[in-house]
């Protein structure tokens, strides 16, 4: 839709000296030769044609009009992306423009960023998911057009934090949208060293006043002797070393989780 601040380019063809740039009012009109005022802010490019057609037949400039309206730069009704970009903010819908094009003027999703994107158009209710997939083909169908007035969110990923004793610790961006367990995690992350306490590893969940905490025996799941353990959101796994015998607290595992490396898990 037209909005105040608009910059159109407006042809009538046959009637150069009516045709030209010109951009809406804060009230919602644009100014033209011979014809004055029309109002076109809340209307489409089609309907703003119909409007401007009309009033030069009513004014007798025009017999049979052909007006062609081409807005250059929506002002008023560009397009807001906010979540986990590099830079949030509202973006101005000039000419075409296509979700991936949205994203790549909003520097990117983040390394937290979920691997789908919310979608709302103005006036609509619902938002509508698009998930954001590796494969060329889903890639294209996922390269959806966006229509000023729409409003992008990319999500935060579910992100589970392996530390200590592993060959890569950091947090692992879970895109997967079935379970993951804490081999699998153990897995990605390139497994124990060799100085690892496996069987004193500890599970760290955030709870309403504070954290949970879980003892697991991961010598006995990497042996097939226990079953495996899903993990969550949030969720701190922390294996210790078994040459230093101070624990760290829950305090000091939450601070090394937010200053960790962040990788995108694999499945």
């Amino acid at each position: 839709m037209i909005g105040p601040g608009d910059d159109l380019e407006i042809t009538v063809y046959g009637a150069p000296d009516l045709s030209g740039h010109t951009r809406v009012s804060a009230d919602g009109n644009i100014s033209m030769p011979l014809i004055g005022y029309v109002r076109i802010a809340g209307l489409s490019s089609s309907e703003a044609e119909a409007a401007i057609e009309a009033q030069l037949r009513q004014n007798s400039v025009v017999n049979n009009p052909q007006v062609s309206v081409y807005v250059k730069e929506y002002t008023s009704s560009g397009i807001s992306v906010a979540g986990e970009v590099a830079k949030p903010g509202f973006y101005s819908a000039l000419g075409p423009h296509r979700l991936f094009d949205v994203l790549q003027a909003a520097g990117g999703p983040t390394d937290k960023a979920a691997n789908k994107v919310l979608i709302s158009h103005r006036g609509q209710g619902d938002a509508t998911t698009v998930y954001i997939s590796k494969d060329p083909a889903e890639m294209a169908a996922s390269n959806i057009d966006l229509e000023p007035g729409d409003t992008v969110v990319v999500p935060k990923a579910g992100i589970v934090y392996i530390l200590g004793e592993v060959t890569r610790p950091g947090g692992y961006v879970l895109n997967s949208t079935g379970g993951i367990t804490v081999l699998q995690i153990v897995a990605v992350a390139g497994g124990p060293t060799h100085v690892a306490a496996a069987g004193k590893t500890r599970l760290l969940r955030r709870a309403e006043n504070g954290f949970q905490e879980q003892r697991i025996d991961l010598k006995k799941l990497l042996r097939g002797k226990a079953h495996d353990v899903a993990v969550r959101d949030e969720d701190i796994l922390f294996i210790p070393s078994s040459a230093i015998k101070t624990a760290l607290n829950a305090s000091a595992l939450v601070a090394v989780a937010a200053s960790t490396a962040i990788y995108r898990v694999p499945f």
